[in-house]
């Protein structure tokens, strides 16, 4: 899952980047409103951690701005301030979350699955398929009951599939949700990735659940062969 920190304060942002990418995630960083704007059009993100004390343009403006140009992405908003005006300002501006400053990490992450799960339509609490189980709380998942030794890399490939069942995920599309934004080699890094993933879940008769559509990229289906 692809996150955008939107925060000035370098320390915070790079622990919270450093904390994020540990989990598995992905994650872009701007520093201020300007650039987590920019930052938010041009990577999609899944979901976006904002500070309301941003120079050049605040988070309120921004997450305004975000929801008038039609970007639903789910917004956790931070701030130091803990008055019911200014959590009643950041909801009504188009937050979907509000965690006071300072925060504890464990209670971050709980906010961010719960944002995932209530996303761009209904998110449960874990992601099924053919008796392939993903727990994103728990970074987990289980094939029959089979626990399975998967990289991070391959967890966030799976997630994405598993969160988009009947949509084909090309290439590009998985490279931009579950690989660094510095990453620059072949988009073949995914077929690589794909094919560890597969005969990890297919080991011992588990059943074929992540199907190439020629051409196009990688789909899971909503209703299993």
């Amino acid at each position: 899952m692809r996150v955008l920190v939107v925060e000035d304060e370098q320390d915070m942002a790079a622990s919270l980047a450093w904390g994020l990418e540990a989990e598995g995630y992905v994650v872009d960083v701007a520093a201020d409103g300007v650039e987590g704007l920019w930052k938010a059009q041009e990577t999609n993100p899944d979901v976006i951690i904002l500070d309301v004390m941003l120079p050049g343009m605040d988070g309120y403006e921004l997450c305004r701005t975000l929801r008038e140009q039609g970007h639903w992405a789910p917004v956790l908003m931070l701030s130091a301030m803990d008055e019911d005006l200014d959590h009643a300002e950041g909801l009504d501006s188009g937050a979907d979350d509000y965690l006071v400053k300072p925060f504890s990490y464990p209670v971050l992450l709980a906010h961010l699955r719960s944002l995932a799960r209530r996303g761009f339509g209904a998110r449960p609490a874990v992601l099924e398929a053919a008796g392939l189980v993903l727990d994103p709380a728990g970074r987990t998942v289980t094939c029959g009951g089979r626990q399975l030794d998967l990289s991070s890399r391959e967890v966030a490939v799976l997630e994405h599939l598993l969160r988009h069942k009947g949509h084909v995920a090309s290439k590009t599309e998985l490279l931009q949700h579950c690989w660094d934004a510095l990453y620059d080699g072949s988009p073949s890094v995914v077929e690589v990735h794909v094919h560890r993933l597969r005969r990890k879940i297919e080991a011992g008769g588990g059943p074929q659940v992540i199907e190439t559509v020629r051409g196009e990229g990688y789909i899971i289906r909503e209703e299993q062969r």
